[in-house]
């Protein structure tokens, strides 16, 4: 039954009790592996950020075990994930983003700065692509990773 929405890529994330064991969260990553292949998607990566403080208060922890799942699959996917973690008693907190969008946003981006960037080098007479040497060095483009930040490095 996989269908060709089935391709959507989504992050969640979710929030565990501090005192959680590693087991306990081994269990709960089971139980969702288990809605997931049921439902015909796939787990791309699944990340355990371990312990960490909490934005605000929930309930009377200050901390909390944060889990980020990447998950391929369809809506009624997320649809279900997100009923079953909303009833799980473990969970106290869980957020669903669809991510495939903005990876696509952000190649279709790239893409148009990277052909500008060559039309305006062809018309000053240049190569269309940076030579080796020429302009910032490599080391400035490592530091700069944030295109939008003005300020000196």
């Amino acid at each position: 039954m996989a269908t060709a929405v089935a391709d959507r890529q989504y992050e969640l994330v979710y929030i565990l009790p501090p005192e959680t064991t590693e087991q306990q969260a081994t269990e709960l990553h089971d139980q969702l592996v288990a809605v997931i292949d049921r439902m015909h998607g796939a787990i791309e990566r699944t990340e355990n950020w371990g312990r960490k403080r909490l934005a605000y208060d929930i309930g009377h922890f200050k901390e909390g075990v944060y889990v980020l799942e990447v998950i391929n699959g369809s809506g009624e996917l997320m649809k279900e994930l997100d009923r079953r973690l909303r009833v799980m008693d473990q969970v106290f907190r869980h957020m669903i983003v669809r991510v495939d969008e903005e990876k696509k946003t952000i190649d279709r981006t790239r893409t148009k700065r990277q052909s500008e960037s060559e039309r305006r080098r062809v018309r000053r007479g240049l190569p269309p692509q940076r030579q080796p040497g020429e302009g910032r060095s490599q080391e400035r483009d490592d530091l700069d990773l944030d295109d939008r930040y003005d300020g000196e490095v």
